[in-house]
C-alpha cells in the first residue's frame, strides 16, 4: 500500500510547493525569536523525511526535546496555514468572501456602520454572481443586525427589501441542503455495497430514493441545486446498473459548466468528478469513441492553471485520467499496451498515495489485475489482487467479492489445482456472506468445482455448456454486474477458442468499429 502516514504536520509540510515554503520561512522571520527558529528547524526536519518518524527526528535535532515537541508541532501547524492564508488566490471565491466578511466585522467594530453596510453589498454582489448562498446569508444576516440596532436610514423599504432576501436564500440552500444529502447518502451506499445485488436492494434503494427527493426538485433553478439533482439521479441510476440513464445525467453535470462557465473555478473539483463519471459511462455503454473524445478533452483542462496550480485538482484530474486510459485500452483489447503504464501507476500511487482514498486506490489494484489476466500474465494479476484482498477496509464489498473471484481463475489459469478446492470453498463462503451470489456466479461456482473431475480433453464442451448458460443472463439487469466486473463471456471464449483474452475483446471491438462505420455510411 502506498505511504499513508497518519501525521497530519507532515502531510501539510510535505504537501508544500517551493515557493510556499520560501514564503512560509519569510513569514515566520519577520518576528523571529528562540521558539520560532525552532519551528524552522522542525520545519527543515519534516521536509527532508521521506516517512515521518518522530524517534529519528529527536536523535538527529538535540534542540528539540521531546516534552516540547507537540506545543512546536501545533505552533508549527497555525503558522504553515497562516502563511498559506497570506498569499492570495485569485481563483478562490471562499477566500474572497471570508476576507470581505473580516473587513465587514471590523468597521462594524470600529462603529463605521455605513462602511460595513457598503463592503456586505459588495459581498452579496459578488455571493449572488458565484452562487454561494451560504456567504450571502451571512451577510443578510449581518445587515438585519446592523439594521436593528442602529438607524442607518441607508435604503427606503429596506426591511421589507432584506426579509424577503432572507426568505428566499432560505427556501433555495433548504432545497440545496436535501439534494446534497441525498446525492450522499447514494454514493456512500455505493462506495460500501457496490451496484444493487438483488431484488430487495433494488425496492430499498427505490424507497429511500422517492421518499428523499424533494417534491419540487424538478423544478430547482439555481446552480446548486441543479448540481445536486443529477448527482442524486446518476449515482440512483448507477447503482441500479442503468448505463444508460447514469449516462444522461452525468452529461447534464457536465453541461450545467458551460451553462454557468464562472462556477468551474468555483467547483472545479466537481467538474472534474462529473467528467470522471461521464467517461465511466461511456466505459459502460462500450462508446469507445466518446471515450476517446472526453479524453482529448480532459487532456486538455488538464494542462489549464485551473489544475496546475491547485494541487488538489491536479491529482483528482490525473488519477481520473489515468482510470479512463485504462478503460479504453479494456474496450480496445489493446491489454499488453495498457500493461506497460503500471510502472508508472506504481509510482504515482506511490507518491500520491498519501492524497488518495484508500477505495480510488483499490479500484487502480483491480484494473491493473484485469490488465495483466487480459495480457495473459495470471501471475501478476495475482499480485495485485492480493493487495485489494490483504485490505481490511470496510469499503466496496462488490469490488472485495470479484477481486476474489478473478483471484479464483488466476489460480485455475495457472494449473494450481491443489489450491482451488481450498479457494472455491473459500470465496463461495466469504461471497455467500456478504449476500453477493448472484446465478451467474454460481454457475461459475458449479463449473469450477465439477472441472476438477473433467480430463483436459473434455474441458472444450463443459467451457461451451457454461458459456450457453450463461449468455441466458446477459440481459438481465440484476446479473449486469457480473458481466461489468469480470468479462467472463470472453474469457470462455477465449478457452473454447484457444486464443488469449485480450484477442477475443479485440475482435470483438473491431466488430463494433465496423457496425458504427456502417450506420454512419447509412
Amino acid at each position: 500500500m502506498p505511504n499513508r502516514s497518519t501525521d497530519a504536520l507532515f502531510q501539510l509540510v510535505k504537501s508544500l510547493e517551493k515557493s510556499e515554503k520560501r514564503n512560509f520561512k519569510l513569514y515566520v522571520k519577520r518576528n523571529s525569536s528562540s521558539d520560532d527558529l525552532k519551528i524552522i528547524q522542525l520545519f527543515d526536519a519534516l521536509e527532508k523525511m521521506n516517512e515521518y518518524d518522530e524517534a529519528a527526528l529527536l536523535r538527529k535535532y538535540k534542540s528539540i526535546k521531546k516534552q516540547q515537541l507537540s506545543n512546536l508541532k501545533a505552533s508549527l501547524y497555525r503558522q504553515v496555514l497562516a502563511s498559506l492564508r497570506i498569499i492570495r488566490d485569485d481563483y478562490n471565491i471562499d477566500i474572497q468572501l471570508h476576507e470581505q466578511m473580516d473587513y465587514a466585522r471590523i468597521l462594524f467594530n470600529k462603529g463605521l456602520y455605513h462602511q460595513a453596510l457598503r463592503v456586505l453589498d459588495r459581498l452579496k454582489e459578488m455571493a449572488g454572481e458565484y452562487n454561494q448562498l451560504t456567504y450571502l446569508q451571512q451577510a443578510l444576516f449581518f445587515e438585519k443586525k446592523i439594521e436593528a440596532l442602529y438607524i442607518t436610514r441607508s435604503m427606503k423599504d429596506r426591511a421589507d427589501r432584506l426579509a424577503q432576501d432572507s426568505t428566499l436564500v432560505n427556501c433555495q440552500l433548504t432545497m440545496t441542503n436535501q439534494l446534497s444529502n441525498l446525492a450522499l447518502q447514494l454514493y456512500s451506499w455505493y462506495i460500501q455495497h457496490g451496484h444493487a445485488r438483488n431484488e430487495t436492494d433494488v425496492r430499498q434503494l427505490k424507497a429511500f430514493f422517492e421518499s428523499s427527493l424533494p417534491a419540487d426538485a424538478q423544478k430547482a433553478e439555481g446552480f446548486y441545486e441543479k448540481l445536486y439533482f443529477y448527482q442524486c439521479f446518476c449515482w440512483y441510476a448507477f447503482i441500479q446498473i442503468d448505463f444508460l440513464q447514469y449516462y444522461r445525467y452525468c452529461q447534464k453535470w457536465v453541461d450545467l459548466f458551460s451553462k454557468y462557465p464562472e462556477m468551474l473555478p468555483v467547483e472545479t473539483a466537481s467538474y472534474i468528478k462529473g467528467m470522471h463519471n461521464l467517461m465511466g459511462a461511456h466505459f459502460d455503454l462500450l462508446n469507445h469513441e466518446k471515450l476517446e473524445e472526453c479524453i482529448k478533452q480532459f487532456e486538455q483542462f488538464a494542462k489549464s492553471k485551473l489544475v496546475k496550480t491547485n494541487d488538489n485538482n491536479r491529482i483528482l484530474t490525473y488519477q481520473y485520467l489515468y482510470t479512463a486510459q485504462l478503460n479504453l485500452y479494456f474496450l480496445l483489447g489493446t491489454f499488453d499496451k495498457g500493461v506497460q503504464m503500471v510502472p508508472f501507476l506504481e509510482k504515482m500511487l506511490k507518491n500520491y498515495g498519501r492524497y488518495l482514498d484508500i477505495h480510488r486506490v483499490l479500484v487502480f489494484y483491480y484494473k491493473i489485475a484485469c490488465l495483466y489476466f487480459g495480457s495473459g500474465n495470471n501471475e501478476k494479476a495475482i499480485d495485485f489482487l492480493n493487495r485489494i484482498i490483504n485490505q481490511k477496509a470496510d469499503l466496496r464489498s462488490d469490488l472485495q467479492c470479484y477481486a476474489r473471484l478473478l483471484h479464483l481463475i488466476a489460480h485455475y489459469e495457472l494449473g494450481n489445482f491443489e489450491l482451488l478446492e481450498y479457494l472455491i470453498k473459500s470465496v463461495y463462503r466469504y461471497m455467500a456472506k456478504m449476500e453477493n451470489l448472484s446465478r451467474v456466479e454460481e454457475e461459475i461456482f458449479t463449473f469450477l468445482r465439477q472441472s476438477f473431475h473433467v480430463g483436459a480433453h473434455a474441458l472444450r464442451p463443459e467451457f461451451e455448456k457454461l458459456l450457453n448458460k450463461l449468455r441466458k443472463y446477459e440481459g438481465n439487469p440484476l446479473e449486469t454486474r457480473a458481466f461489468a466486473y469480470l468479462d467472463i463471456i470472453s474469457w470462455l471464449e477465449s478457452k473454447i477458442n484457444n486464443v488469449n483474452v485480450q484477442d477475443v475483446i479485440r475482435t470483438k471491438y473491431k466488430t463494433r468499429r465496423k457496425k458504427s462505420i456502417k450506420n454512419l455510411e447509412l
